[in-house]
């Protein structure tokens, strides 16, 4: 194979098809990109087995073929060339890639043979789903935090998507916990039921989402599949039942907190700073005439407590928090107030803004720690 093209284009597109690069793998061809040259244009693709890329690549054609290329190396030499650069790259029937460029450079390395590398998967029987970007990238950005990082748990490993007659809804959860996201305002296209995204997919996507440039969306019997603009983007789906989340969202937690989101965030934020690091805990103690965030670490001897402005109607409560926990849950909702419904120090409270954004349910579970006396 042979051809030409820019440094900028060459460069975007591997930091691209570097997404699907494995850290670590006992199979060398996955560390490669696939150059594949026709008279069609040339098309790159790279997969670590559960996440395949392919991008097309803005090139002169020479000579067809195919090469598997080293991407980091490949990325290493694009990046320490000046912008307006312009690379050859050409291939023999050896797997010996010879790369030029108009600057007087000449770089000589091994590719693998292209029958090497893994093939496209199969997408069969696919059917639609009908989501903008800019809603499918608010429903990542709302679930993603919670998601489990336990390979032990692999249904917990992603985000539940369900797909309804006239509502989505997203669900995640690690066990402590839980978000619960609804789409009101969605309408199914061919696709209706239960699935199960991986959360590195999700993640990637949500990193090149672009709200003016549409994406399509397609289930099949084991793989989603993604396209945005000139990049196609294909993942396994976790092939596992996900748990009954309803069963689990208390339904009788009569203590209400009304708070400014923002002051208890600064607030938890600030207190924590002194909490266990082990731990990392904190604590709630809640009176209609005040709202306490305190701590306490006994191996530093040191402590933390501040006050906020608050409406709280119940019994009094004090309850216990991981402070990361709390922190994410109230970074992921935009509403200026939320209401946190409470039963006891030991049962799950719900995070609730008070405002909820048109068309849309957002309810998040937090569960507490048990204080040391």
């Amino acid at each position: 194979m042979k051809l030409s093209t820019s440094k900028t284009e060459l460069q975007t597109a591997l930091q691209k098809l570097s997404k699907a690069i494995p850290t670590r793998s006992t199979i060398p061809i996955l560390s490669s990109v696939l150059f594949e040259v026709n008279k069609d244009g040339v098309v790159l693709r790279t997969t670590d087995l559960e996440i395949t890329i392919i991008t097309k690549l803005q090139a002169s054609i020479e000579t067809e073929g195919t090469s598997a290329l080293p991407l980091q190396t490949l990325l290493n030499i694009t990046n320490e060339l000046p912008d307006k650069t312009r690379i050859e790259i050409s291939s023999d029937q050896d797997n010996k890639v010879k790369i030029n460029t108009n600057i007087g450079g000449v770089y000589d390395l091994m590719a693998k043979p292209a029958e090497e590398f893994p093939n496209t998967p199969s997408v069969d029987n696919r059917k639609s789903i009908g989501i903008s970007s800019d809603s499918l990238n608010d429903l990542i950005k709302k679930t993603l935090f919670a998601v489990s990082k336990d390979d032990l748990k692999p249904a917990l490993t992603g985000v539940l998507f369900r797909f309804g007659e006239n509502e989505l809804t997203c669900v995640s959860t690690d066990g402590h916990r839980l978000v619960r996201y609804i789409k009101n305002d969605y309408k199914a296209t061919e696709f209706r039921g239960d699935i199960i995204i991986p959360k590195k997919f999700l993640n990637l996507l949500s990193g090149v989402l672009n709200p003016e440039v549409e994406i399509k969306l397609w289930v099949g019997e084991n793989h989603l599949t993604a396209t945005h603009g000139e990049d196609t983007y294909f993942t396994r789906i976790i092939d596992e039942r996900f748990p009954d989340f309803d069963s689990v969202i208390p339904k009788d937690n009569d203590k209400n907190l009304v708070v400014d989101r923002e002051a208890l965030l600064s607030a938890v934020k600030r207190v924590s700073v002194l909490s266990n690091r082990s731990t990392q805990q904190i604590a709630l103690r809640l009176t209609t005439e005040k709202i306490e965030i305190t701590t306490e670490d006994p191996e530093k001897s040191s402590k933390a407590k501040e006050q906020i402005d608050g409406s709280f109607s119940g019994e009094e409560l004090s309850i216990g928090y991981n402070a990361a926990y709390l922190k994410d849950v109230l970074s992921h909702t935009t509403s200026q107030q939320i209401t946190i419904k409470l039963k006891t120090s030991i049962s799950a409270a719900l995070f609730i803004p008070t405002e909820q954004t048109k068309n849309t349910s957002l309810t998040m579970l937090l569960m507490p720690i048990r204080l040391n006396n």
